[in-house]
């Protein structure tokens, strides 16, 4: 793996068609298996911090170089993170990088969908820094999807946006919406209005990412008060990984959908830890096919 990696690297940074290439991207649904309704749908969300290690609040000072600049390291946390959602089938990723100097000029997204073994991936670039920074959220799904939309979200300060993919039937899918909300009260409503307004259609719900508020908070004093969404409890820390105290990541999911199982998974190499959701279908969607 690190041959090609370095392969890659060589190539990338030799190329100024590849030291252009500043857009989004995805693998392609080729050699995407169909989706499986009659299976239950294992979930993760994560924000990877673009792959630094954080496990102490000092090293938001002393390792704040590497939100700039390549550490030797970085590969190993990927490395490390991609074991991890060997496990899943849909994952959504918060903080990655889409291929700049920070990261090797290696497109994240796409390096954890082939290390895990995943074989679709959508990557979304929301903050263009050039050679910089490629601020972006990351989808990877062993299901091809019906299709894969990308969204901006309404912010003061551009830079937030949402990955929709839609499964199954195409009369009536499962929707999953991933996101990475703004800090502020403010900007988290308008988003969460646009996103309500996004899935108000659709019986078949899931909603995930890095959220930046508690769920009682979400489901009460925004928008998303006007759905029926279910929560995991708001005990569910998952910030920051090495002393959890605050429900920042979620996983929230209509009624129509049973949760077999739900948990903050112990994996502390970014600051935050991933959020795991197993789903499954009622019984009458999965007869359809």
């Amino acid at each position: 793996m690190y041959e090609r990696i370095r392969k890659q690297l060589s190539e990338m940074v030799s190329s100024p068609q590849q030291q252009g290439r500043i857009r989004g991207a995805n693998s392609g649904t080729e050699h995407v298996p169909e989706f499986e309704p009659q299976r239950h749908i294992r979930l993760l969300t994560y924000n990877i911090q673009v792959g630094i290690n954080t496990s102490s609040y000092h090293h938001y000072f002393t390792r704040s170089w590497q939100h700039v600049l390549p550490h030797r390291k970085r590969i190993e946390n990927l490395d490390k993170i991609s074991v991890l959602l060997r496990n899943y089938d849909v994952v959504a990723l918060q903080e990655c990088d889409g291929g700049s100097l920070r990261s090797g000029f290696i497109n994240q997204v796409q390096y954890l969908a082939e290390a895990s073994g995943i074989p679709y991936w959508y990557q979304q670039l929301n903050r263009n820094l050039g050679r910089l920074a490629q601020h972006s959220n990351g989808l990877l799904s062993r299901y091809r999807p019906l299709d894969v939309t990308e969204h901006k979200l309404p912010a003061l300060i551009p830079g937030r946006g949402a990955i929709v993919a839609r499964y199954g039937d195409p009369e009536d899918p499962l929707v999953l919406v991933m996101m990475h909300l703004s800090l502020s009260a403010q900007a988290q409503n308008r988003q969460l209005g646009f996103i309500r307004d996004l899935v108000s259609e659709y019986q078949h719900v899931v909603l995930m990412g890095d959220m930046n508020n508690h769920a009682e908070q979400l489901l009460t004093r925004t928008p998303l008060s006007e759905t029926d969404l279910v929560p995991l409890p708001d005990t569910a820390h998952s910030f920051p990984s090495w002393r959890p105290e605050r429900a920042l990541d979620h996983i929230l999911v209509s009624p129509s959908l049973e949760i077999r199982k739900a948990e903050v998974v112990n994996h502390p190499v970014s600051d935050h830890l991933p959020i795991a959701m197993d789903i499954s279908l009622p019984s009458g969607y999965v007869e359809k096919f």
